[in-house]
């Protein structure tokens, strides 16, 4: 099934059009109903969690957990898409270079709970900003383009911090029937990606299947969410 669409490439300034399209029907003006059912499991009893949003887009997520007094940082190619967030969420905020990036921007509000990158997602390190508590991946791996997954699922590992509980959040389609993106992630690749580093749980498992993904010619959609917790050293 992974063949369907194994070189389907979606370029940057693609998204970009997009947001200057304003074609984002990925975009979820309220908090994710996934990240908010199983948020416990992710804080896991603690407080002021720093979390990381890999492609954030202007989820409204990211306030949702400011708010509740976690700290956030995103990372978004769209300068438009980070500009929108703060705006619409009444934040004033900053903006700077980021020397350890060439030609990457953080945008960051006033009170300093979340720190928006742009950049390519790629040229993002622990360097820049440390390793996370938290990780929300809504829609980032279902994004990127199926060739970048290795390189992806290496970044990803390389951000959390020992104590770090990653929530995936994973599509189930026939991929014969859409090209994506959002691509199709079976629960087979998940593990072959992070199994060896990461214990995988399937926390949840829903039928998503919508009339816009109806438009898309799916039949069916299953939305999955993941725990990813890194295995103890040994």
């Amino acid at each position: 099934m992974l063949e369907q669409q194994a070189d389907r490439v979606m370029e940057l300034s693609e998204w970009s059009q997009r947001w200057q399209e304003n074609k984002i029907g990925f975009h979820q003006p309220e908090v994710h109903s996934m990240l908010q059912m199983n948020y416990e499991a992710v804080v896991n009893g603690r407080s002021g969690v720093r979390w990381f949003f890999p492609l954030c887009g202007k989820a409204v997520d990211m306030k949702w957990l400011a708010d509740l007094g976690h700290s956030v940082v995103g990372v978004e190619f769209s300068e438009m898409a980070i500009r929108q967030f703060f705006q619409e969420n009444n934040m004033t905020f900053s903006e700077e270079d980021v020397p350890a990036v060439p030609g990457a921007k953080v945008f960051q509000n006033s009170e300093g709970s979340v720190s928006l990158y742009q950049c390519d997602l790629f040229s993002f390190s622990s360097a820049v900003a440390g390793q996370f508590g938290a990780i929300w991946d809504r829609g980032s791996l279902v994004a990127i383009n199926p060739r970048d997954r290795d390189r992806y699922a290496a970044l990803i590992v390389s951000l959390m911090a020992p104590d770090c509980r990653y929530l995936l959040d994973t599509l189930l389609y026939n991929p014969e029937l859409y090209k994506g993106p959002p691509f199709f992630v079976p629960d087979e690749q998940v593990q072959s990606l992070f199994g060896s580093r990461c214990d995988v749980k399937l926390l949840q498992s829903v039928d998503a299947l919508t009339d816009r993904q109806r438009a898309w010619g799916l039949d069916a959609l299953t939305e999955n969410v993941h725990l990813l917790t890194l295995k103890a050293a040994n």
